[in-house]
């Protein structure tokens, strides 16, 4: 099937930012701070990403929805996608910007991880995993922000396994509830607990506590080691990527304030502390100092990064042009994120007080 005119791309844009609503309300929220030749880039990316998980998920583990996604790509990538709109949409994003597919094929190959129980012994082997599921959208939002260079690509990808390790560390019962379990195996047996007993009655207990802890340490470095990269990007990316690592970095303080039990509850962080958070990172991005020397990238996304550098002889992509947001400059934007959050706020205020008053 061809692929259709671009005049007709606002449609399935407006259908991803609607699947994007419905998902990961931090990345909607940084979203908003991209300038608009970014954004709708980056939420078409989101939407094949999250439909790509939820063919797998939903599959188990067989080999049928693998061969369907790669068919997909196959269409996607000879610029005749099927009949969905996220293909449509990520199909733009290919044609505009020459995303890498290994990108893509790594990202379903962690889903295909997931989907058939892969147990992760080590720390490395968590990695590895983040590596796929998150060090890959890393690179890809890089990609598009458009640096190509292996030390910003690096950055990105050790950004994204920082933000894989704090959802892990959040998750914790929520997973163990669908039978996984991401924490590393060797920790917890260093702890005092057999991973497979744990997982078969999940509590909360001490033991577990140091492992959750160990590996918020993990992420904490991680986020480090990625901030010089965010200097990197085009000025008016940076407050957007800063303000997503701040939000998910403060979900790892929370948990540790409210005593790193993510067996029991799931830790959210409320909109108020969002609202400061966006501040923080709109009036902190442009300071953020580049690393005087590159640090060695991890192990885990070296592949990929390299894979990357190496075909950067691509085509190059037309100019992409928004055509679904409107224009507004960066401080209309920061101001609209920071009126929605307040608003949703309010809303959520007073449907509890409804609840008590009822």
């Amino acid at each position: 099937m061809p692929m259709r005119d671009e005049s007709l791309a606002s449609s399935d844009l407006a259908s991803c930012i609607a699947m994007m609503q419905g998902g990961s309300k931090t990345f909607f929220a940084a979203s908003r701070l991209l300038p608009p030749r970014i954004r709708y880039q980056a939420i078409a990316l989101y939407a094949f990403c999250r439909v790509a998980d939820d063919c797998v998920d939903h599959a188990g583990a067989h080999d049928e929805p693998l061969e369907h996604l790669n068919a997909r790509l196959d269409a996607i990538y000879a610029g005749a996608p099927l009949d969905h709109v996220e293909d449509h949409a990520l199909s733009m994003v290919v044609a505009q910007v020459g995303l890498p597919r290994h990108l893509l094929q790594a990202l379903i190959e962690g889903f295909a991880w997931d989907a058939e129980g892969r147990r992760y012994e080590r720390l490395e082997d968590v990695l590895d995993y983040s590596a796929r599921v998150a060090g890959s959208v890393g690179a890809m939002m890089c990609w598009i922000m458009g640096p190509r260079d292996a030390p910003t690509l690096e950055r990105a990808c050790e950004l994204g396994l920082a933000m894989q390790l704090t959802n892990i560390a959040r998750d914790v019962g929520e997973d163990a509830r669908m039978g996984r379990l991401y924490l590393p195996r060797q920790w917890m047996r260093a702890s005092g607990l057999d991973p497979d007993v744990w997982l078969q009655q999940p509590s909360f207990n001490g033991a577990l506590s140091s492992v959750i802890a160990r590996l918020l340490g993990e992420a904490e470095r991680l986020y480090e080691k990625a901030k010089p990269g965010i200097a990197k990007l085009p000025p008016d990316c940076r407050a957007a990527i800063y303000s997503a690592s701040l939000i998910y970095s403060e979900i790892g303080h929370q948990l540790k304030r409210e005593g790193l039990n993510s067996v029991d509850h799931r830790t959210v962080v409320s909109a108020s502390r969002k609202l400061k958070l966006l501040l923080a990172a709109w009036t902190q991005a442009a300071w953020i100092r580049m690393s005087e020397r590159d640090p060695e990238p991890e192990q885990a996304i070296e592949d990929m990064v390299r894979e990357c550098v190496s075909g950067h002889s691509a085509t190059s992509a037309a100019s992409s042009q928004a055509v679904y947001f409107p224009s507004r400059s960066a401080a209309q934007r920061v101001a609209w994120v920071l009126d929605l959050l307040e608003r949703r706020e309010h809303q959520k205020r007073d449907r509890a007080i409804s609840a008590v008053a009822g």
